[in-house]
């Protein structure tokens, strides 16, 4: 039998739920009746690109489903350290999870550290403008993908999680005069589920590795801190879902309860998860006990907070 409880620890503001135990052509998701395409995120050329291999050109892999109404649309952002994408069980699992939700949504395969750049690969900013690039398109071609520009959000795990952070801490207010249409939208996500996510740099539970990929091993107080997402949420920052596990070692939890705590001290929607048992980068969580329980969960806060359910 599946049981929870709510725990309430030291921290007055703290909530926490603990369960106990690529081309362009379309094809075809049989299982959730919807159709695949790849497009390049920036097809003009990636700004900051050092080349045009595979590791210069950024992509969206764009599931779409059938629906005579606008849908809710999510960016996914798979994790692997800054160094690589965990296109599988963080990627197209996914995008047919939010298929069967009725959620239309693409895989941005952001620029990487040590791919692409002569070898050199990329870091800081580079990520981060990737993913709100993808947010943008997806929000200016709302009408051409039948999305509800109001309704796109995005999810990432692990380093893909710091990524999703960054992205709704960090916005691209939209230029209304600008050349190119998607310049002209915002980049804010509507609502951010993070799993599993690095989120604080230089601290003892830090991912080091991520930390490193993406800003170097000589980063400046500033740059760390502006990229230690805890420190920089605000009322702006969009309805939040977290989950991780207690005996996740690679991502302490603590990365999430940071970020869940800074959420509720600035009066953000909010709902994390913690679960006792699994090892880091669980995706689905399969028939794992406790945390198979994340997605129906999840599913349950998208419907509350308007993002299911509405057509």
């Amino acid at each position: 039998m599946n049981q929870s409880l709510t725990l309430r620890c030291l921290f007055p503001l703290l909530s926490v739920l603990i369960v106990v135990p690529l081309s362009a052509q379309e094809t075809k998701n049989e299982s959730s009746k919807s159709t695949r395409k790849t497009e390049l995120l920036w097809p003009d050329g990636a700004p900051g690109a050092g080349g045009k291999e595979d590791g210069d050109c950024p992509e969206l892999i764009i599931t779409r489903v059938d629906s005579d109404v606008p849908t809710a649309a999510v960016v996914i952002l798979p994790g692997g350290g800054y160094h690589g994408h965990a296109m599988g069980h963080e990627g197209y699992d996914f995008a047919n999870w939010f298929a069967d939700l009725g959620i239309q949504s693409a895989i941005c395969t952001y620029r990487l550290r040590g791919k692409g750049n002569e070898g050199k690969g990329y870091g800081h900013p580079r990520p981060m403008q990737d993913a709100q690039r993808a947010i943008q398109t997806l929000r200016a071609r709302a009408k051409e993908f039948g999305i509800d520009p109001k309704r796109i959000g995005v999810i990432g795990f692990s380093a893909g999680g710091h990524l999703c952070s960054t992205v709704s801490t960090h916005f691209v207010p939209g230029e209304a005069s600008a050349k190119d249409p998607i310049a002209r939208v915002s980049s804010r996500p509507d609502f951010s589920i993070l799993c599993y996510p690095v989120i604080a740099f230089d601290k003892p539970y830090t991912h080091r590795g991520s930390q490193r990929n993406l800003i170097g091993g000589d980063a400046t107080p500033e740059l760390i801190e502006l990229l230690s997402n805890e420190r920089q949420v605000s009322s702006d920052t969009p309805p939040t879902f977290l989950f991780h596990t207690a005996e996740d070692k690679v991502v302490p939890a603590e990365n999430s309860l940071q970020y869940y705590l800074a959420l509720q001290r600035n009066g953000v929607s909010s709902e994390l998860h913690i679960f006792p048992k699994g090892r880091h980068g669980v995706g689905l969580a399969g028939d794992l006990p406790g945390a198979s329980q994340w997605p129906a969960l999840c599913q349950s806060w998208l419907k509350r907070i308007g993002v299911i359910g509405t057509e």
